[in-house]
């Protein structure tokens, strides 16, 4: 059995590389009960960023630190108990710990134990019986971090660290796995969520922004809480990460976050994935040797905003590692990669994440009951939300932005109305190709659409028609509902399904994409690009059509075309 030993700062990331911060703040990590907090408040302890510097700044207690520091000369011992809490309520296994005393200098805690234990219950108190040490008592040092490899402990979700007999710690990082935790009805879910026991396995760079990050819970704060790459100066650069699923599944698709990098969010991105039943050593593995799939051809991203693509190449296939690569460099703020899992599983959380026995290592599940899968034959397509990055090989998004750095790279935006607006200058051009003396002319119509009644109980609805119209773009503008009433809620809704067009002159069906628009969007088609006839969600919709036509009603202006059953659309 492995012991507990001190690693050197140069070891950190072939130590604790693949291991989750499971303290962290940003996974809900908090303060339960303190001793002590005299000169510095130990919420500092779980903080994401390294303690700065505040030498020379003062309060009313006396220095300023960010960290925990208590009173002097403490006649038996301070302690802090700190309640790993997670979202979804999943605990984990510790391997590991940082106690950073960076900026206590002749104030630091001379020495340190941990203990730790699970409960289901009510916080623990100080003197709860349960807790077992799982760091002995030792000594640390002035203003430096001190690293801990422990031998890895059962479920635990709360910890205690013990301070001897008093002082500062600027930082407290506990390492280890997430116990995860799933869906008990193996609908889609994020399997790269930490949450989830997905990981990051490896980075090519984090040189700005560590690539942990990445699978952590909600959309961050600022640039400080994703992942970013050192600027690169070499033609052809790239930067990649790769993720580990926290179960091997099929994946459907995925969402890129790029949230706050606004002027240095990656060119593009592409996505490829492997199965793999053992871990795999990537600074050692050669790519060659692997059997990458793309699941995501190199694919345009813009600013600030989240990012939604349809997977490619992955029906009837499991993966369990991603890697995501970036060009040719910058910053992401989350990767979600929804699929559904493919392996059985064998127990419950809440008889597998017994109080801690260090002896041994749980990997509890949750229950699950079958899956019920579509008819055979049936092709199911995801139904996305609407962004101008997914839908540009079908067409332009027309849309305006609250955050100006967030519109499309080359948007020209201008003030008008003396100040009171801001133009979005010519998101889409008009676009005809009619043969001379067609008699088609540009004109403004409006479509008053029933909302879809035909969903079925479990989500989908068929898709039976699309169209194109072979000489022209046609955009369509959302104005209101049919009733008079005004377009105030933000949740009103209309489906834009869109297909490129085969070598036959028919749909290419493989390449059929479906999205979900806001009121607050509208859609210009490409000349030619099959679509779904415009159908709206909830309510009576009008939307205003602009496009260039002869309007006899002949397939010169619109080609449509009834599809055999056996495609369906997953709203919900």
């Amino acid at each position: 059995m492995s012991t507990t030993r001190r690693v050197p700062l140069d070891q950190f990331a072939d130590v604790f590389s693949a291991t989750t911060e499971l303290s962290s703040v940003a996974l809900g990590g908090r303060i339960v009960a303190v001793s002590d907090e005299f000169f510095a408040e130990a919420f500092h302890l779980l903080l994401v960023e390294p303690a700065p510097s505040m030498k020379g700044q003062f309060g009313p207690n006396g220095a300023l630190y960010s960290g925990w520091e208590s009173r002097r000369h403490n006649p038996a011992y301070d302690c802090r108990l700190l309640g790993v809490s997670f979202e979804l309520g999943a605990p984990g296994a510790i391997v590991g710990f940082d106690v950073d005393t960076s900026n206590f200098n002749g104030n630091e805690a001379p020495e340190v134990s941990v203990q730790a234990l699970y409960t289901a219950g009510e916080d623990p108190k100080h003197s709860d019986s349960r807790w077992v040490e799982i760091l002995p008592r030792g000594p640390l040092g002035p203003n430096s971090r001190h690293l801990f490899s422990i031998p890895t402990t059962g479920t635990v979700n709360y910890v205690k660290l013990n301070m001897y007999p008093d002082g500062g710690i600027a930082r407290f990082r506990v390492y280890g796995q997430v116990t995860p935790v799933w869906p008990t009805d193996l609908k889609s879910f994020d399997l790269a969520h930490v949450f989830a026991g997905g990981r990051v396995d490896f980075v090519s760079d984090q040189h700005f922004g560590v690539g942990s990050n990445l699978i952590l819970p909600g959309r961050g704060k600022d640039m400080g809480d994703g992942w970013e790459t050192k600027r690169s100066r070499a033609k052809g650069h790239k930067d990649w990460v790769i993720i580990k699923l926290g179960a091997p599944g099929n994946l459907e698709q995925v969402e890129i976050d790029t949230a706050h990098f606004k002027g240095n969010f990656p060119e593009s991105c592409e996505l490829h994935a492997l199965f793999s039943d053992h871990d795999l050593n990537w600074k050692t593995q050669k790519d060659e040797e692997l059997d990458w799939t793309l699941i995501l051809p190199r694919t345009k991203l813009g600013p600030h905003r989240q990012h939604y693509f349809q997977l490619e190449n992955v029906e009837g296939k499991a993966f369990t590692h991603v890697r995501v690569t970036i060009y040719p460099d910058g910053g992401i703020k989350r990767v979600r990669l929804i699929g559904r899992r493919t392996d059985v599983p064998t127990a419950s959380i809440e008889t597998a994440a017994e109080p801690m026995n260090v002896e041994t290592t749980a990997s509890p599940t949750a229950p699950t009951t079958p899956q019920i899968a579509p008819a055979q034959g049936t092709i199911i397509i995801p139904v996305l939300p609407l962004t101008p990055e997914a839908f540009s090989p079908f067409g332009q998004v027309i849309q305006a932005y609250g955050d100006h750095a967030a519109a499309p790279k080359g948007t020209k935006i201008t003030p008008a109305n003396a100040g009171t607006a801001s133009k979005f200058h010519k998101l889409s051009l008009l676009a005809s190709s009619y043969p001379a003396g067609a008699g088609a002319t540009a004109g403004i119509s409006v479509y008053r659409c029933q909302p879809l009644a035909a969903i079925a109980a479990d989500g989908t609805v068929e898709l039976t028609t699309l169209e194109r119209h072979p000489f022209t773009n046609q955009a369509f503008i959302p104005m209101g509902h049919g009733n008079g009433e005004a377009l105030t809620d933000a949740a009103d809704k209309y489906l834009v399904v869109v297909a490129k067009n085969g070598d036959d002159g028919r749909p290419d069906l493989k390449t059929t994409r479906a999205f979900i628009a806001t009121t607050a969007q509208g859609v210009v088609y490409n000349t030619a690009v099959w679509h779904q006839p415009m159908t709206v969600l909830g309510k009576c919709l009008d939307l205003a059509c602009v496009e260039t036509q002869i309007g006899d009603g002949s397939s010169s202006d619109c080609e449509i075309l009834e599809l055999e059953a056996g495609i369906r659309l997953q709203l919900q």
